[in-house]
């Protein structure tokens, strides 16, 4: 008898740190970002949202630069969202301290420990981290074979083409009390999809920009090669992130959202060696049809709806503290995702909320 998988959706957020404006345009302090990020969660996990990500770059606009160690701090200061870095930067990290920083995390929340082992979107950690970018899929490759094999076993015995010295027999403390779930980053590489099937790891896509009925192409190709592996149907799942903001009505939020994205392209791609501003139409973006999911929350929960229609991804997390946004909008936002967007999701999904997770365990 083929097994149904178990129907879930679980909506949350996701940031790579928001540096504050000062009245003269320039930035305030970094570490008021990871503060605010900080905050964030705290709200997010208080107004029901099912999981909140960090993701990571290295810059002054977005000076996440350490996703693990934000996840050890929101482990300790919530009670039971989901918790994970989204991404972490494989390629320029070590898979040894990753999953150990994460154990660590999981020791203080466990069940509700993840990571999205992903390339990175720019080549901006290889010269920080003194690695060569020709190594670029070797690195990645390899370190995520590491990653997942640390993920087994508190003893571990492997070899790969980053490492000088093979592992023998190595233990790695602390272990997670259940094994994390890893995902397996993609910004839409069909290479990644299949990579994402042949190592039996849930799917991440990362996207900027589209159409629905461009990405659920991924979930299909994704879906249909899980389905010849002969594995469970519940591991093949598939979830997405994306850029978008709730406001408390549509012209209001689009708005909102197009005047900090706009700030976003203007200085944060700059400091990533990739100067762009969006394309003429990114207003359509924001509109049925596009993958920015911005509006009032009628809006953008039928728009999840209409996506999950033709993905049936079973997670959506959305970065909306971009471009200098003021830390009381942001807030905002994520209160009307939990109170407004998520129960009008999960009753035209017909889900229930996340059950809550195992107590975190006492001396």
């Amino acid at each position: 008898m083929t097994e149904e998988p178990t129907k879930t959706f679980e909506l949350g957020v996701y940031t790579f740190g928001n540096t504050p404006r000062v009245p003269d345009g320039g930035y305030g302090p970094t570490s008021q970002a990871i503060r605010h990020a900080l905050e964030a969660v705290r709200v997010a996990d208080e107004v029901g949202l099912d999981f909140f990500g960090f993701g990571e770059h290295h810059t002054r606009s977005m000076p996440v630069s350490s996703p693990t160690s934000m996840v050890i701090a929101a482990a300790a200061s919530t009670r039971r969202i989901k918790l994970g870095a989204t991404v972490s930067v494989l390629s320029t990290d070590e898979p040894i301290r990753v999953f150990q920083q994460l154990a660590t995390a999981a020791a203080l929340a466990p069940g509700r420990i993840e990571v999205v082992a992903g390339r990175g979107s720019s080549a901006i950690t290889f010269p920080i981290f003194d690695l060569d970018e020709r190594d670029y899929d070797m690195l990645y490759s390899s370190k995520l074979e590491l990653l997942l094999a640390l993920n087994r076993s508190e003893r571990v015995t492997w070899s790969g083409p980053h490492r000088r010295r093979p592992l023998e027999d190595l233990l790695i403390v602390p272990q997670p009390e259940q094994p994390l779930r890893i995902w397996l980053g993609t910004g839409g590489s069909p290479e990644s999809v299949f990579r994402a099937v042949e190592l039996g790891v849930p799917m991440f896509l990362g996207v900027l920009g589209g159409t629905p009925e461009h990405w659920a192409q991924y979930g299909r190709a994704y879906r249909e090669a899980w389905s010849q592996t002969g594995r469970p149907p519940r591991g093949a799942a598939v979830a997405v992130a994306v850029h978008g903001f709730v406001g408390q009505n549509d012209r209001e939020a689009k708005t909102t959202y197009l005047q900090h994205e706009l700030q976003m392209f203007e200085t944060g791609s700059a400091e990533i060696g990739r100067p762009m501003r969006p394309s003429p139409g990114r207003a359509r973006d924001l509109e049925p049809g596009g993958m920015v999911f911005a509006g009032g929350p009628d809006e953008v929960a039928e728009r999840i709806l209409q996506l999950h229609e033709l993905l049936g991804h079973s997670r959506q997390i959305m970065q909306m503290d971009v471009g200098g946004m003021p830390q009381t909008t942001f807030l905002k936002a994520i209160e009307l995702l939990g109170t407004k967007v998520a129960p009008a999701v999960r009753r035209g999904i017909g889900v229930a909320a996340t059950a809550e997770p195992p107590a975190t365990a006492t001396a």
